[in-house]
């Protein structure tokens, strides 16, 4: 305990009460004309600045995560193709809804867990939304507040408090019926929007930068974050600076977005296959796991890019966590309080928090499992549902606190863990084979594709075919369908089943650690047309990046089951 209050402090200490935002006026003007907002990224931090400086731009702040910084530049001018020029951008929290039900069955019910437990002690989960209030569930819970939005401590909306509250709340107020699923983990609040909600690219990823900047203190992310993002995520700097994370030991948990039930509804970053996605199921009302459905609001795969998402679903419909006194939420549903210091609301938003707590608690029983064991345990200890299958948007089936928590001390010597090593391990030493198969694939040359699939380890190829055969229909059926024009794919399917892994292999970089070759994966695996002079393009950014303000009306609009 001592070593935790230690650590816990440290990160108060370094976090800095408010971090002065970077407000760009609309009107604002360079030598060329109007300026831009955007983010620039390639090599490195320094080379970024350097070739936005050379341009006639303004560096408004450094993000080594995302090999990059954020800038302004002047409205006509463009940098050298090597340069990933993205606008900047409005983005929303994954709605949720308020539910005025009269029932409401508790997280830790739904999952199975005892209602008096102390999971999570000595793990600590960066919540980055809209700020945590300072309510008694939360008391000695919160280690440390940065504020990226200048506003200053505090939750105007009311979303990051309800995150918060599934992850750690103590129960205080409610004789600890209202208990999170780690109450004794403990919480970094890393505010970056202010009481309207809104918040940008920018502000998102100086408050991701900052949990790299303490990332020995931070185990587990939880950003309940949507975005209908036009970017592939192998070059949208948002998904390329949650994926850096992960590779730094951050466990990474994002929403898949509330616009199902329809098939292709993921929403960024949650498409990404590297970071762990969740959907929301409804349960019912009961604690039969039988009746277990997939919210009708939940994000349903495959993803634009064929991928197969959400990785599980977790508690999401009808939940109870802690109310913003006064906030936006609080104020315009009146209806959805529970008590004097509840609130209760139904989306993916909810079941990426509670599964930042499972998280969290199974940290504690074993801090040597890294973001790769994480996911793999939580997927492969999923309960099945006949309403929680692959093809109703289950992914794995529902989250399985017990089993995780079970599995957890020897889950690295597991049957299920050590082939996925050994599945890891030979695709990477196949590394520059596959590198030679994805960019034939990527040049249409079927002579060169095929000879080099042959090239492949016996290991790699039985990977592929395993990975391949695991997707879900939707997602197969969306590959073969990718390929279909190309005149080499194979009627059986066998091409699509290639270029998928492939391009799976590309997106998660496993070829080295080195930005050369991610720049090659999401150049080759990007669609044709993002090239990096229509990324520039003003015409573009107005269009693509035109979005409905994160209002506390989107709280009340969602459907419920």
């Amino acid at each position: 305990m001592t070593h935790n209050r230690r650590r816990g402090v440290a990160l108060a200490a370094a976090a800095v009460a408010t971090t002065t935002a970077l407000p760009v006026s609309a009107a604002a003007h360079s030598a060329a004309g109007p300026w831009r907002e955007v983010v620039v990224t390639g090599t490195g931090a320094a080379a970024a600045a350097s070739a936005v400086e050379s341009a006639g731009g303004r560096v408004l702040a450094s993000l080594p995560l995302a090999h990059g910084v954020a800038a302004l530049l002047p409205a006509r001018t463009t940098l050298p193709q090597e340069w990933t020029v993205v606008p900047q951008r409005e983005l929303t929290v994954a709605d949720a809804s308020s539910d005025a039900a009269d029932s409401a069955t508790t997280v830790r019910q739904m999952l199975g867990m005892p209602a008096n437990g102390r999971e999570g002690a000595g793990v600590t989960v960066a919540v980055v939304d809209t700020g945590i209030a300072e309510v008694p569930d939360l008391a000695g819970r919160v280690a440390g507040r940065v504020d990226l939005t200048g506003t200053g401590a505090g939750d105007g909306y009311g979303h990051g408090t309800f995150m918060a509250g599934l992850i750690a709340a103590s129960g205080a107020a409610s004789g600890g019926a209202y208990r999170g699923v780690a109450p004794a983990a403990e919480l970094v609040d890393v505010k970056v929007a202010d009481a309207d909600g809104r918040t940008d690219l920018i502000t998102v990823l100086r408050g991701l930068q900052w949990v790299s900047d303490h990332k020995k203190d931070v185990q587990v992310l939880n950003l309940s974050l949507s975005a209908d993002s036009p970017l592939p995520y192998q070059v949208d700097p948002l998904n390329q600076a949650l994926e850096a994370l992960w590779h730094q030991g951050v466990t990474v948990v994002v929403p898949s977005g509330n616009d199902g039930p329809g098939t292709g509804s993921v929403t960024s970053p949650g498409n990404d296959p590297v970071l762990l996605t969740t959907g929301g199921l409804d349960a019912s009302g009961t604690a039969d796991r039988g009746d277990d459905v997939v919210g009708v609001w939940s994000g349903r795969g495959p993803t634009k890019q064929g991928d197969a998402k959400p990785d599980l679903v977790a508690a999401g419909g009808h939940v109870v966590s802690l109310r913003a006194p006064g906030s936006i939420v609080d104020r315009e549903n009146p209806a959805a309080r529970v008590g004097d210091g509840y609130f209760r609301g139904s989306g993916t938003s909810m079941a990426a928090a509670v599964t930042s707590g499972a998280i969290a608690a199974t940290l504690a029983v074993q801090p040597k499992l890294g973001p790769d064991a994480i996911k793999n345990l939580l997927v492969s200890t999923a309960y099945p549902s006949p309403g929680l299958t692959a093809a109703a948007g289950g992914g794995a089936g529902g989250l399985d606190v017990g089993r995780v928590l079970a599995a957890a001390p020897d889950w690295r010597k597991s049957k299920a863990q050590t082939r996925y090593d050994e599945d890891t391990d030979a695709v990477r030493r196949d590394a520059k084979r596959w590198s030679a198969l994805a960019e034939a694939l990527g040049a249409g040359d079927a002579q060169a594709a095929d000879l080099e699939w042959n090239r492949l380890s016996p290991a790699s190829r039985d990977w592929a075919a395993r990975a391949w055969a695991q997707l879900d229909p939707a997602a197969r059926a969306w590959a073969a369908r990718a390929w279909a024009a190309r005149a080499w794919a194979g009627a059986d399917g066998s091409w699509a089943a290639r270029a998928w892994a492939a391009r799976a292999w590309a997106a998660r970089a496993w070829a080295s650690d080195d930005w050369a070759a991610r720049a090659w994966a999401a150049r080759a695996w990007a669609d044709a047309d993002w090239t990096a002079r229509a990324w520039a393009g003003e015409d573009w950014a107005a269009r693509a990046w035109a979005a409905d303000r994160w209002s506390a009306s989107s709280w009340a609009w969602l459907p419920q089951s």
